[in-house]
């Protein structure tokens, strides 16, 4: 058997639902299918996604209060009835028509988690949300062979793992934005085992520019606070790495005032139809820098 567990939030997630129901129905397995709204403040999707609760083996509820991502999915594993969680995201669609098959395949492999991947459908994005398309492309959208040289880092918008596994790795974050940091730490220090296959599902929520630079500069913020609380190591992010190195080498003034000199331009590109990655990069490890200064790291 397998639950497949979608967390939702202002999301009409009923098509994603449905997809994944008629997949489940062909394959003739034992599944369920439960969807929990994170207590949504725009209800035009409720009537939407109340149709899945008509669906077999679908459930759909509503909380009441807003508890984040990490509780979310912790109280989506704990109601959960099989072992096999498959676990997605709301805004995204299956590739491939036999993706359910392709996961219920791999249940007898030896590994706790196992990580399809994510893709993009190669339709140009609007200007205003060409950071998001372009990140996602040539920072998530990886072969499986590169994802497996990195195994213990996974995007868990589409991941494969078991109960016992998933609840005993997933910290409480408190709202944080950064979950997936936290995941593949403790994934690496418990050395869990992950295997990557070619099963993507695909990324439709982009972000316009403005909301993904805030959300990149949440996810530094969150790094940070977690390297504090001792939720997560110093080491394993290249953000992290880059930081040691030019502590290392006395470089973090110069680092910071070069960047700092160039920031407006910097932000003006990434509004543009070619935003540049590598400049995205500085200016995230500056901010990086700036914080744990404050911090006297």
């Amino acid at each position: 058997m397998i639950s497949i567990l979608i967390p939702t939030f202002n999301c009409n997630i009923f098509p994603l639902v449905n997809t994944l129901y008629l997949q489940c129905e062909k394959s003739n397995i034992d599944f369920e299918i439960l969807v929990m709204d994170d207590a949504s403040t725009d209800k035009q999707y409720l009537q939407e996604n109340l149709k899945i609760n008509l669906l077999r083996n679908c459930k759909f509820q509503t909380l009441e209060k807003n508890i984040g991502r990490s509780a979310i999915r912790n109280l989506l594993a704990q109601n959960a009835v099989a072992e096999s969680l498959l676990f997605l995201d709301a805004d995204v669609m299956p590739l491939r028509p036999d993706f359910i098959d392709e996961y219920i395949s791999k249940l007898n492999l030896d590994a706790e988690i196992i990580c399809g991947g994510i893709t993009y459908d190669g339709v140009k994005p609007k200007k205003n949300e060409n950071l998001r398309y372009i990140y996602g492309v040539n920072r998530e959208q990886k072969s499986v062979s590169k994802r497996q040289n990195e195994s213990h880092f996974i995007v868990s918008a589409n991941i494969l793992i078991l109960k016992k596994c998933f609840l005993e790795i997933n910290t409480m974050l408190d709202n944080l934005y950064g979950d997936d940091l936290v995941l593949s730490s403790n994934i690496k220090k418990k050395q869990i085992k992950v295997i990557h296959i070619d099963n993507p599902v695909i990324h439709y929520g982009l972000e316009d520019n403005g909301k993904f630079i805030k959300k990149a500069l949440q996810a530094v913020e969150t790094i940070v606070t977690l390297e504090k609380k001792a939720f997560l190591e110093n080491d394993i992010m290249p953000i992290q790495n880059a930081f040691i190195k030019l502590k290392k080498y006395h470089l973090l003034k110069s680092f910071s005032f070069i960047v700092s000199r160039f920031r407006k331009t910097m932000e003006r590109n990434f509004n543009s139809e070619n935003p540049n990655l590598f400049w995205f990069d500085l200016y995230r490890l500056n901010y990086y820098i700036q914080l744990k200064k404050e911090q006297n790291a």
